[in-house]
C-alpha cells in the first residue's frame, strides 16, 4: 500500500513518531510516498529528521501556536487571530497538498495533528483514506482526566481535535497505558510510536539530568537553578537558532541544539528528565526508566493534560513552575514503570499494521 503523511511541525514528537511508523510499515513492505510538514517561523525541522524519513519532504504554511516575547506561554487568543490573517496562506496549503495527493495517489494518508490536514480532507474528499494518529485524540475516551476548572480550554481542545480529524475513517489514540476502544466514535487506543534507538537502548544509571525545551525562554530558569545547584551536571537541548550546535557553559551546564542521537544517549544515561510536558519524549523517559518532572507549558492546555495522564500511568510529577529542584526531591521516591510500559510500547508493530493495512 501507499502512504502520505502529514505531520504537524510543532516540537519533535510527531516527527519522531513518523520516524517510527514509516520504519514498520516499510519493514512489511508498504511505501511512503511523500511527507508534508507544517511549518512556523519560530520552528525550525530538525535535520535528522530529514535525513531519516526517506521520502520527499515538502514544507507547507500552517497554524501554529503563538507564544509570548519570552517563548514561554501560548497564547490562545493571538494563535486565532493570527491564523486568521493568515488563511489565504493556509488556503494556498490546502491546494499544493491536493496536487501532491492527485500525483502520488496513496492508498492511505496519515495525520499526525496538524490542522492543515483535517481541513484538506474536509474541503477536498480525496479518494484516499484518511486515518489520524496523536496523543491528543485521547481525550474523547470517557475514562480521560481533565485539569479542574478550565472548560474554555477543554472545549478548545477539543475543537482542534475535531479541526485536525475532519472527514476520519479512523483515529488512532495514542496512550501511556492501555485502555479499552470506543468503537462509536471511530477511536482506536494504541501504544506510542518509540523509535529502534529507543527500544533497543539499554539504560544506564548517570548522575546528570536531562532538560528538554520546546521554548528557549526556560534557560532563564535552568540557569538559575544551576547557580544554586553548581555540582548537578545537566544537559538541556533546544532548538534556539542563534545558538551554537552546543554551548557549554560550564563544567556541569551544556545546551545542545536537537540531535537525536546524542538526545538518546543522554536520556538513557540520565538520573532524571525535565520537559515541558510532551507526550513523545516521556514515554522514552518511561521506556528508560528514568523519573521525570513534566512543566506544561503556560496556556498550553494540551500538555496540562498531558501530565496528568503521564503522572497517572507512573511517569513522574508535574508542576506549574520550571523548577528543577522539584526533581531533586522526587528522584529518590520515584517508582519505576519501565517493566510494565515496556510491555505495552512493545506492542506497537503488531496493533499498527493491523489499523493501518
Amino acid at each position: 500500500m501507499k502512504y502520505l503523511f502529514i505531520i504537524q511541525g510543532e516540537g519533535r514528537g510527531h516527527m519522531t513518531q513518523a520516524l517510527s511508523l514509516a520504519k514498520i510499515l516499510r519493514t512489511e513492505g508498504h511505501e511512503v510516498m511523500r511527507v508534508i510538514v507544517g511549518k512556523s517561523k519560530r520552528r525550525n525541522i530538525p535535520q535528522f529528521f530529514l535525513d531519516k524519513i526517506g521520502a520527499p519532504v515538502e514544507h507547507l504554511d500552517s497554524p501554529n501556536f503563538v507564544t509570548d516575547k519570552n517563548q514561554k506561554s501560548v497564547k490562545p487568543f493571538r494563535t486565532v487571530v493570527y491564523s486568521l490573517l493568515k488563511s489565504k496562506t493556509y488556503l494556498k496549503s490546502i491546494q499544493r497538498i491536493d496536487a501532491l495527493v492527485k500525483q502520488d495517489e496513496p492508498d492511505v494518508i496519515i495525520n499526525f495533528y496538524d490542522f492543515l490536514g483535517g481541513l484538506y480532507n474536509f474541503s477536498k474528499r480525496p479518494k484516499a483514506k484518511f486515518i489520524c494518529i496523536a496523543h491528543q485524540f485521547l481525550i474523547a475516551h470517557p475514562e480521560f482526566d481533565f485539569p479542574p476548572n478550565r472548560p474554555l480550554d477543554k472545549a478548545s481542545l477539543k475543537m482542534g481535535n475535531k479541526v485536525a480529524s475532519l472527514g476520519a475513517d479512523k483515529v488512532l489514540a495514542l496512550s501511556f497505558q492501555p485502555f479499552s476502544y470506543d468503537t462509536k466514535k471511530k477511536l482506536v487506543v494504541v501504544p506510542p510510536l518509540l523509535r529502534e534507538e529507543v527500544t533497543n537502548r539499554s539504560a544506564t544509571a548517570g548522575k546528570h539530568y536531562l532538560v528538554y525545551m520546546v521554548n528557549s525562554g526556560y534557560s532563564t530558569e535552568v540557569d538559575r537553578f544551576h547557580q544554586s545547584s553548581p555540582a548537578q551536571e545537566i544537559h538541556c537541548f533546544w532548538d534556539k537558532q542563534d545558538m551554537p550546535k552546543t554551548h557549554k557553559v560550564d563544567d556541569t551546564l551544556t545546551y545542545h541544539q536537537l540531535d537525536d542521537q546524542k538526545f538518546i544517549e543522554k536520556m538513557a544515561s540520565c538520573n532524571g528528565y525535565v520537559t515541558t510536558a510532551g507526550f513523545e519524549s516521556v514515554c522514552e523517559a518511561m521506556y528508560l526508566g528514568k523519573p521525570v518532572l513534566m512543566v506544561p507549558v503556560e496556556g498550553h492546555y494540551e500538555q496540562a493534560c498531558n501530565a496528568i495522564d503521564a503522572k497517572k500511568s507512573g511517569a513522574g510529577i508535574y508542576s506549574d513552575r520550571f523548577d528543577i529542584s522539584l526533581l531533586n526531591d522526587y528522584v529518590p521516591k520515584h517508582q519505576p514503570v519501565g517493566e510494565v510500559f515496556r510491555s505495552w510500547a512493545d506492542q506497537a508493530k503488531e496493533l499498527f499494521l493491523k489499523e493501518l493495512t
